[in-house]
C-alpha cells in the first residue's frame, strides 16, 4: 500500500520554500502516494497543485483570529494534531520556521515520524529568544532533516547534522535543456522577487558603471514585488541616477525561460539566502554567472568559481562591476563557464531531487514498520 505523506507549511503563496513544496508533492501524488497539504490559509497568487495532492485548511478558524497571540499559538499547534489524528499519514513534512516547531509539537505524542526541512540561512533567523527555547526541545525530537547547503546544516546540534540529508532544489523542466543561443544579446539580467535581502540597489549602482564601459548593454531585472518598500527604492534610485534608458524592472514573468535565455550575463547579488531556485535555474538555462558568495553558502554549493560561473564577495559592488565587464568582454570564458553551468540539471533535474526525497522518506518510514 501506498505511503500517506503529509506536507505542512503556512500557505502556497509563490515563493521558494512553497514551490518546493509543490513540485514534490505533485511528484509522490503522481507516483503512487497519497499526498496532502496542511496550510494555515490561503494566499492570492498561490502555485497549482495535482489535483490528486488534496489541501487541508488547519489554520485559525472563524473568531480565532480574536483571541490573544498565545491563544492562537497553541490554536494552531491543536488544530495541526487534530489533522494527524484524523489522517493519520506515515509521515509529516514540515517546511519553514514556525511551520516546524507546530509540527513538532503536533506530532509530539504520536508514533507519526517528522522530518523538518531549513529552508533559509539559520543566521539571523533561528536566534530569537523563543528559538533558543523551542530548539533544544523540539528538534531532538525529529526524525530528520533536509537542508540545502552544509553552512545551514553547521549551524544546528551535532545530532540533527548526523540525522540529516542536503537535497537541492528541483529545477521547474521547463528550464531543462533549452537550447544555446546562437548569439547573445547585449543585456544583463536577474530574477527573483523585488526585496531588500536581495540587495538589487547595488546591482544598479554596479551596472551604471558597466555602462559607461560598455553604453550598448542594458539591464533588466526580473520579479514581483515584494511590497517591503524595495521596488519604490529601486525606482528612485533609476530616477536619481537617470538610467532609465538602460536599467529596466519587468515585473514578474511566467516565461522567464524565454525571456533570459540569450542574456550576456545573469547577476545574483543576494545577501543571504537559502538555496536560491533563479541562481539554478539560471544556471540550468547554461547563463554566464556573477554571483555573491552569501551565506549559507547557497550560490557555493552550486557554483565553483572560475569553473561554472563568478563567486565575489557579498556587498561588493566593484568586485560585482568587474565580474559583469569581465564575462561581457571575454566572450570565450562566459561560454565555457555557461556550458558547465548548465550540468547543474544533472543533479537537481525534479527526478533526481524527487528520487533522494524518496529514498530518505522510506528510510525514516521504515523503521517503524
Amino acid at each position: 500500500m501506498a505511503r500517506k505523506i503529509a506536507f505542512h507549511l503556512n500557505c502556497l503563496e509563490q515563493g521558494g520554500a512553497e514551490r518546493v513544496v509543490t513540485n514534490l508533492a505533485n511528484q509522490f501524488a503522481a507516483n503512487g502516494y497519497e499526498v496532502l497539504i496542511a496550510t494555515e490559509w490561503y494566499g492570492e497568487n498561490e502555485f497549482q497543485t495535482d489535483t490528486r495532492v488534496r489541501r487541508v485548511h488547519v489554520g485559525l478558524r472563524e473568531g480565532d483570529e480574536k483571541k490573544h497571540r498565545l491563544v492562537q499559538f497553541y490554536l494552531r499547534v491543536k488544530y495541526l494534531r487534530q489533522f494527524l489524528k484524523k489522517e493519520k499519514p506515515d509521515i509529516l513534512i514540515p517546511f519553514a520556521r514556525k511551520a516546524l516547531y507546530r509540527g513538532l509539537m503536533a506530532a509530539y505524542f504520536s508514533k507519526i515520524p517528522v522530518l523538518i526541512s531549513i529552508r533559509t540561512d539559520p543566521a539571523g533567523h533561528y536566534e530569537e529568544r523563543s528559538d533558543k527555547i523551542q530548539i533544544p526541545v523540539l528538534f531532538p525530537r525529529a526524525d530528520g532533516c533536509v537542508f540545502q547547503t552544509e553552512g545551514a546544516r553547521e549551524f544546528f546540534a551535532p545530532r540533527l547534522q548526523d540525522n540529516s540529508r542536503i537535497i537541492l532544489n528541483p529545477i521547474h523542466e521547463k528550464y531543462i535543456g533549452v537550447p544555446v543561443p546562437k548569439k547573445r544579446s547585449r543585456t544583463v539580467v536577474q530574477s527573483g522577487r523585488l526585496v531588500d535581502f536581495k540587495n538589487q540597489p547595488m546591482l544598479i549602482r554596479a551596472f551604471v558603471k558597466v555602462h559607461e564601459k560598455h553604453p550598448e548593454y542594458d539591464l533588466k531585472i526580473y520579479g514581483g514585488d515584494s511590497f517591503d518598500g524595495t521596488k519604490e527604492i529601486l525606482e528612485g534610485l533609476i530616477e536619481e541616477l537617470q538610467a532609465g534608458a538602460y536599467i529596466h524592472l519587468m515585473g514578474a514573468s511566467d516565461s522567464l525561460e524565454q525571456e533570459l535565455a540569450d542574456a550576456a550575463v545573469f547577476a545574483f547579488t543576494s545577501d543571504w539566502e537559502g538555496l536560491p531556485n533563479a541562481l539554478l535555474e539560471a544556471m540550468s538555462l547554461g547563463l554566464p554567472i556573477v554571483a555573491t558568495d552569501c551565506p549559507c553558502g547557497g550560490p557555493r554549493t552550486v557554483m565553483t568559481d572560475g569553473v561554472n560561473g563568478l563567486l565575489i564577495p557579498i556587498r561588493d559592488q566593484k568586485a560585482l562591476e568587474d565580474g559583469i565587464n569581465r564575462l561581457i568582454e571575454d566572450e570565450q570564458l562566459a561560454e565555457r563557464l555557461g556550458l558547465e553551468a548548465r550540468k547543474i540539471a544533472d543533479r537537481a533535474n525534479g527526478q533526481a531531487v524527487y528520487e533522494q526525497w524518496r529514498d530518505y522518506i522510506e528510510q525514516l518510514c521504515g523503521k517503524g514498520d
